[in-house]
């Protein structure tokens, strides 16, 4: 299955944090206050006075394979994340991820005799067969386990069957400071595929929410 994103809720406006900007003058939202808004908003992002971007929170659901949770954990700043966790149960449903750019990508590299009679097929089709026989071992494995080490060691050692692409479900909750050096380093050209798109799906139900409340915030900062 594709990586999932969902925006699961969120607090926050242009305007709370103009209004976290003016707490050494005045807090107080006239009209002509609000109209500066945006200058207000750009100069902030431009001179890097981002402390008033952390009043707010932005909270996603994200289901991905565990290549891009371990980019989503490197590097941050100010990011709360709870992922799911195989040492504490058994991962049922066997989710994984496929790339779409392998189909069609013929394999003609592979020797020995377990693996030479691959060649030929799409590489997505072997990567399928690949993690679907994984699935089936981990499962195996952890009851197999637990005869001997008991449920608790079977669960953690068992997925090391598991690969890179099976999908966990993952809570994770930004400010936009944070989210933004989240976007700085994730959705770029040069970022892994899967993160990339991740990044920039997040960025687009942002950008949806009815009412826009962050409208001058993403002008500001050139998103």
């Amino acid at each position: 299955m594709n990586n999932e994103i969902k925006l699961l809720g969120f607090y926050g406006s242009d305007e709370v944090y103009a209004c976290s900007a003016w707490t050494s003058t005045s807090r107080e939202v006239t009209s002509d206050k609000r109209e500066r808004i945006p200058s207000l908003l750009k100069m902030l992002a431009e001179n890097g006075h981002h402390t008033p971007f952390e009043k707010s929170s932005l909270h996603f659901l994200v289901t991905s394979d565990i290549a891009s949770h371990i980019h989503k954990l490197k590097h941050r700043i100010g990011v709360s994340i709870n992922g799911e966790s195989a040492r504490y149960k058994e991962l049922k449903e066997d989710k994984f991820y496929l790339p779409e750019d392998w189909k069609n990508i013929k394999a003609v590299s592979l020797t020995g005799k377990y693996l030479e009679k691959h060649n030929g097929k799409d590489w997505y089709d072997i990567l399928q067969t690949h993690t679907e026989i994984s699935n089936d071992l981990y499962h195996a494995a952890l009851k197999d386990l637990e005869k001997t080490l008991g449920r608790k060691r079977a669960k953690e050692s068992a997925r090391f069957f598991k690969t890179y692409n099976s999908q966990i479900d993952c809570d994770i909750m930004f400010n936009w400071r944070s989210f933004y050096h989240f976007l700085n380093l994730r959705n770029k050209p040069d970022a892994q595929k899967e993160i990339r798109d991740i990044a920039a799906e997040m960025l687009r139900l942002v950008k949806e929410i009815p009412g826009d409340p962050f409208k001058h915030t993403i002008a500001a900062f050139n998103l």
